[in-house]
């Protein structure tokens, strides 16, 4: 098998025409002609080949992958392992639904989940096909176990595109424009942003008091009884990468179980390695009453599932829970191929190597310059804030203009974030530390030259020392 395959992808990162290039453009106009305009892009090239940390397009371009499709192909867009599997299940069958007749691949992939996601309770799991999917029958669960309705949600939150998700998810634009009416029953409170509470100033303890009183107020005004669940992302994802402020995930576990409330932990984007922990709560010592995996979790095929304490998992009735794509087996296939990825640690190490390292290049842009106003993150789940230093002023212009700029040179990146002020970084977690800092390096010097074309004469000395 392996020698009909290609030779592997050169780590490098190469320029063979300006991007994008010719084909990818003309390939552009062919898609603007035939896909509707509600599909959004990040960088318009057509990839022809992807591995480790390269994406290599259509016009012979090696652009270094600081995207991994959005933390989905954390062991590389091409991993043999993974390969492998799907292969050998192609020769098998390609679908039977679980729900008609079974296959122990969705067995297996479940066995895994309840070992491994945090909490020492007796688990089930349920497999979908997407993130959202994951979310929404989450909530199904919750409020068939409780028999309550409402559920609690946080600013900066994102949780997905299908209406009820919509209303979970706090950001407007795209996510929610002339989308509405939304399902009711969503009630928000404040998140602890160390960065931009009322209580930064007072410390990262008092953003975790603050948020944590603004959430028992937000239950007592709509009545805590009410609540099925409160949902949470253990580091918010599209919200900007916020890490929450130290002791916040652990009073709302405290909060949950006062209530009665289902705690639900949302690892569809920090989940699987991304943060040098299998699971983002792990670094908070908490357990998730129901936890949920997607994204990384097949390494592109599409496969999300929701691990929890059986009682609750249980407690919905047969038939109940499902859906025809739900645990396909090439995607069952492609999940424990990263199970066995991550068996020997490396992978994990790994991502703590990519944070220190991006940490050494970039975090120093804080002091500076004046626009870049918080280096955040855990593992390869990084990002950097740009706003005025002196008021925090949201700077999206800067965020786009040095993505955009990045882009020109062969490195990925991609912007997020509630003001769209923030670069996020998820590089695969195979990706070599030489291709790492050189796109960390393509980053850093682009930030130093627009943040001094804006008139930040700390950063135009900085960028003038290192010429």
């Amino acid at each position: 098998m392996t020698d009909s395959l290609p030779d592997p992808l050169p780590q490098t990162r190469h320029l063979a025409t300006a991007i994008p290039g010719p084909r990818s453009q003309a390939l552009h106009a062919e898609r603007r002609a035939h896909v509707t305009d509600g599909f959004g892009v990040a960088l318009p090239v057509f990839i022809d080949r992807a591995g480790g940390g390269i994406l290599q397009d259509v016009d012979g371009n090696r652009i270094i992958d600081f995207a991994s499709g959005i933390a989905v192909t954390s062991i590389g867009a091409s991993h043999a392992r993974v390969r492998e599997r799907i292969a050998a299940q192609l020769e098998r069958f390609t679908h039977t639904c679980f729900m008609v007749t079974e296959y122990e691949s969705f067995t297996q992939v479940a066995k895994w989940l309840n070992e491994h996601t945090p909490g020492s309770f007796e688990k089930r799991t349920a497999l979908f096909s997407t993130g959202a999917e994951a979310v929404e029958n989450a909530v199904k669960i919750a409020r068939s176990a409780t028999g309550r309705e409402k559920v609690l949600v946080f600013d900066e939150a994102y949780h997905g595109r299908s209406l009820l998700t919509m209303a979970m998810t706090a950001k407007v634009n795209p996510y929610k424009l002339n989308f509405g009416p939304f399902p009711a029953g969503i009630v928000r409170a404040p998140s602890a942003n160390p960065l931009r509470s009322p209580a930064a100033p007072e410390g990262p303890e008092a953003v975790a008091a603050a948020a944590l009183a603004a959430v028992e107020a937000t239950l007592a005004e709509h009545g805590p009884e009410e609540f099925a669940a409160m949902v949470i992302e253990p580091i918010q994802g599209e919200g900007g990468f916020v890490v929450p402020a130290p002791g916040f995930l652990a009073g709302l576990r405290m909060i949950a179980d006062r209530h009665n409330i289902i705690l639900v932990v949302d690892e569809i984007q920090a989940g699987m390695g991304r943060t040098g922990m299998l699971f983002a709560s792990e670094h908070e010592g908490i357990a998730g009453d129901l936890t949920l995996s997607a994204k990384a979790l097949a390494d592109g095929v599409p496969l999300s599932a929701v691990t929890g304490r059986a009682e609750l998992m249980n407690a919905v009735h047969t038939g109940g829970l499902g859906g025809t794509y739900a645990g396909n087996p090439l995607a069952c296939e492609a999940a424990l191929a990263v199970f066995e990825a991550f068996e020997d640690g490396s992978l994990l190490a790994n991502a703590r190597a990519i944070e220190a390292a991006a940490r050494e290049v970039l975090e120093p842009l804080v002091r500076q310059t004046g626009v870049v106003a918080e280096f955040r993150g855990r593992g390869a789940m990084l990002a950097l804030e740009f706003a005025d230093r002196d008021t925090l002023a949201p700077r999206a212009d800067l965020a786009k203009e040095i993505s955009a700029r990045c882009h020109a040179q062969g490195v990925l990146t991609l912007t997020c974030g509630t003001h769209g002020n923030i670069i996020r970084l998820l590089p695969p977690l195979v990706i070599g530390q030489e291709l790492l800092i050189d796109g960390l390096q393509v980053l850093r010097q682009t930030i130093l030259e627009v943040a001094g074309e804006a008139g930040d004469s700390t950063a135009a000395a900085a960028a003038s020392a290192l010429a």
